[in-house]
């Protein structure tokens, strides 16, 4: 059966990648004609109306496709969460220099981002900050990172920006700063235009990120599909595979980068800055069986992150609702057989 997927160029398309490209796919009966999407609006659309099957989506854009809350009615469900973690804020080194914190610890990175912030606003000129979608993991980071420095974060406007154009946003000042998924931060620190002032696994430790969507129209190509995506996904996460798999991805086809810049997010070290600052950083992407099962506490957490985020007034949402989206019981029922 030959099924239509789409993706956005990130590092954490790996497992929807490495199914096609390492015979994962081909193994439960499948070919995969993969689309490298624009944007994720554009892809939610798509697979909303019917042109894709199945793609690697956003965890909460996921739930408010479903839910009516973004874009055109959908059918979708997820039978597995592709990624945790993987994200980062990055500034721009004008920025940085005003922040001036006092030391790397992320309330103290916070706080100096809160102090900017609220000059800028207080005259007139606020920061503006770059999130890939308003339903996104990326926009509640920037919103927790603000609170964490105790800045609401009215103070600074938020635009979108699909994350393979974030860094010539920030290059072209038409951002101060943006949060977006690997590799597009370790871009903009080696290009020079921006330091990394925050993870996504220090601010929401192991939180959804990117999830497989697929429609219900599906039907007896769920589980496969499932077996194979979920199987690549362990593939790319045992270290053992990364050169192969590093060189895939580099391919122009895909992410269309150099290898060492797509690397950085397999390493558990954080290069921050130009000057090549690190901090270890285990667990930066993270691929692996441990986060495959799309558990309902999962979609429980997006759905507060929402309310909290002001998409849905309190209340208008179950978390009932919600869990119906997650469908652990598809991922278990492919991977039992």
């Amino acid at each position: 059966m030959r099924l239509q997927l789409g993706y956005v160029p990130l590092c954490d398309a790996a497992p929807l990648i490495a199914a096609h490209e390492f015979g994962f796919a081909r193994a439960e009966g499948l070919d995969l004609d993969l689309s490298a999407e624009p944007s994720w609006a554009t892809l939610r659309d798509r697979l909303a109306l019917g042109h894709l099957d199945g793609a690697h989506m956003l965890a909460p854009l996921a739930l408010a496709s479903r839910l009516a809350l973004s874009g055109p009615p959908s059918d979708i469900v997820v039978p597995l969460q592709l990624s945790a973690n993987g994200n980062a804020i990055t500034v721009s080194r004008a920025l940085w220099a005003a922040m001036e914190p006092a030391s790397e610890a992320l309330a103290d990175v916070a706080r100096a981002f809160a102090r900017v912030a609220a000059e800028r606003r207080d005259t007139g000129r606020p920061l503006t900050l770059g999130t890939v979608h308003p339903f996104s993991c990326h926009s509640y980071q920037l919103r927790l990172f603000a609170e964490a420095g105790g800045l609401d974060p009215s103070a600074f406007r938020t635009v979108v920006v699909p994350p393979q154009h974030s860094v010539e946003a920030l290059a072209r000042g038409l951002v101060d700063g943006y949060c977006a998924g690997a590799p597009w931060n370790d871009v903009a620190v080696a290009a020079g235009h921006g330091r990394i002032a925050a993870l996504s696994c220090e601010l929401t430790p192991d939180a959804p990120e990117k999830v497989l969507a697929v429609s219900a129209r599906l039907d007896g190509a769920t589980l496969p599909l499932v077996r194979a995506v979920a199987r690549a996904g362990q593939w790319c996460a045992d270290p053992a595979n990364h050169a192969d798999l590093i060189h895939r991805l580099a391919h122009r086809t895909y992410l269309d980068l150099d290898a060492g810049l797509i690397g950085r997010a397999f390493d558990g070290e954080a290069i921050l800055d130009a000057a090549g600052t690190t901090r270890p950083m285990p667990g930066r992407l993270d691929l692996g069986a441990s986060v495959q099962e799309p558990r309902p506490e999962a979609a429980r957490w997006l759905v507060a992150q929402m309310h909290a985020s002001h998409q849905i007034p309190a209340g208008n949402l179950s978390e009932e609702a919600a869990s119906a989206v997650y469908r652990p019981d598809l991922y278990q029922a492919a991977l039992t057989v």
